[in-house]
């Protein structure tokens, strides 16, 4: 009889490999227009976050629990394009999306345009535990939420002043583009990356197997006309699939989209047989940005491997393997 078979379960779950990634959001990160103080603040709260769902993980908790505790914390603070730190849409308000999915049951979340809800991610989960459907919007989603227990938190609750300031130099870019002839789409579409994206996810490998993800956002600064990206979009920017892989994205929403980018990773080591690592390049490094599109992804399989390529000039994020310290990084040498 194999030694294995012989030790009882909880002895055999506990050397099972488990990894947790999680990120911040991708973008034109400026060394030289981050100072060392806030480069360390967005370190401290990254392995914060890390930690926290490293230790869920490592006292024998799942996939799922691990993604929204990690996540919760980045939405809690103002550092971050989700929660308390989300942009400001046009008209001066805030709408969030976020999702959540298992990889064991397959089942998902998702919540889209919410207004006053202070940890989306948590939603999200209510959505795919609750009830029948996966992606709730706007004035149901809050409805949904209050049948749920959950408190309404003042769209203010959500307000940051660097934010603020983001949407009035984004306003004064459209109007100026504006002035030549643009429409807003189109005067829209001159806004650089930071502008567009920027969002926080975590993905986790427990000790059982199973994998999950976890993906929330502010949007995309200056958004009008109820505009929802990829977030919230099961297949774009989030996707888990047990024995293959768990995605989470952070990019221009409106390319992870129309790529399947989540999606496609997973389908490229499931079908493709091609490895994690080989997988997420191809679709961030070749497909994606060959179509314009920008930004990067957190990955993990089901061994516990984790690949976090992205295309611009940095994402914020960490990774931690069992038995391994929280590695924290902003750009490709860290």
């Amino acid at each position: 009889m194999a030694a294995s078979l012989l030790l009882p379960l909880s002895a055999q779950a506990n050397d099972k490999p488990f990894s947790i990634a999680i990120h911040g959001g991708a973008g034109t990160i400026s060394k030289a227009k981050l100072s060392d103080e806030q480069q360390q603040a967005y370190r401290d709260k990254l392995k914060e976050a890390i930690d926290a769902g490293y230790k869920v993980l490592n006292d024998g908790g799942d996939s799922v629990t691990a993604v929204t505790t990690a996540i919760n914390i980045l939405e809690d603070s103002p550092l971050f394009n989700a929660g308390k730190g989300a942009v400001y849409t046009f008209d001066g308000g805030h709408e969030l999306d976020a999702s959540l999915m298992d990889g064991n049951t397959m089942n998902a979340g998702a919540v889209s345009g919410v207004k006053h809800i202070k940890n989306p991610i948590d939603l999200a989960k209510a959505v795919m535990d609750k009830s029948v459907h996966v992606m709730l919007s706007g004035q149901g989603a809050e409805e949904f939420a209050l049948n749920q227990g959950f408190t309404l938190v003042p769209n203010q609750y959500f307000d940051t002043n660097a934010r603020y300031q983001q949407l009035l130099d984004a306003k004064a870019k459209i109007y100026n583009q504006q002035q030549k002839g643009m429409d807003y789409q189109a005067a829209h579409q001159q806004l650089d990356d930071n502008y567009k994206f920027g969002t926080v996810g975590a993905v986790a490998l427990d000790k059982s197997g199973n994998l999950a993800a976890g993906t929330s956002t502010g949007g995309m600064t200056a958004k009008r006309f109820g505009r929802i990206g990829d977030s919230p979009v099961i297949g774009a920017g989030n996707y888990a699939e047990n024995g293959v892989c768990a995605v989470s994205a952070t990019g221009h929403g409106e390319y992870f989209i129309r790529y399947h980018v989540a999606g496609d990773i997973c389908a490229r080591a499931k079908y493709g047989q091609k490895s994690l690592l080989q997988a997420a390049d191809e679709v961030i490094n070749q497909r994606l940005i060959t179509a314009g599109g920008t930004g990067g992804v957190i990955a993990i399989d089901h061994l516990g491997n984790i690949a976090t390529p992205f295309n611009t000039g940095g994402m914020y994020r960490a990774t931690r393997k069992s038995g391994e310290p929280a590695q924290v990084m902003i750009w490709r040498d860290k």
